[in-house]
């Protein structure tokens, strides 16, 4: 366990950033006010998410490889953080949709339905707790392996 504390450390720093991403979205009214425009603000988290990939696998490569960490290194750094995030996903969005914010899914459903996306049923079935509980446990785990792919890429010691 000694081994991994950096990747766990960071995989708790990814999720807290996530919750504060969430904070704020809901404090500039993208959960209420502006929700049209929440589905592409959110796209902006990429940033500060491939941001801790980029110093988790550098802290990791300083001080767990001594400054020199092969491509297959940091590959299996990044997918231990996307397991630690992976498993803290469910919970992060029940805090997220119970605590930060615990109107979005009617005023998200609201919306859809009232600008003709989705039924009623459509819009309940699909903007539900569960349902973002099992899309983010997905949704990490995807763009995990694949943020971890290319940064360890560029981070690898060459030659």
């Amino acid at each position: 366990m000694q081994k991994y504390l950096t990747e766990i450390r960071w995989g708790l720093i990814f999720t807290a950033v996530m919750l504060l991403w969430m904070w704020a979205e809901q404090l500039v009214g993208l959960h209420g006010r502006y929700i049209a425009d929440h589905a592409t603000y959110t796209n902006l988290f990429a940033i500060p998410a491939i941001l801790v990939y980029v110093l988790a696998l550098r802290q990791k490569k300083a001080r767990d490889y001594s400054g020199s960490m092969s491509w297959k290194q940091g590959m299996q750094a990044g997918l231990i953080i996307t397991l630690v995030v992976v498993l803290l996903s469910p919970g992060a969005q029940w805090l997220t949709h119970t605590v930060i914010t615990p109107d979005y899914f009617a005023n998200v459903q609201a919306y859809a339905i009232a600008q003709g996306m989705m039924t009623e049923a459509e819009a309940a079935a699909y903007f539900s707790l569960n349902n973002y509980m099992l899309q983010s446990v997905i949704g990490a785990a995807i763009m995990g392996v694949l943020t971890s792919v290319i940064v360890a890429f560029f981070l690898r010691t060459k030659g």
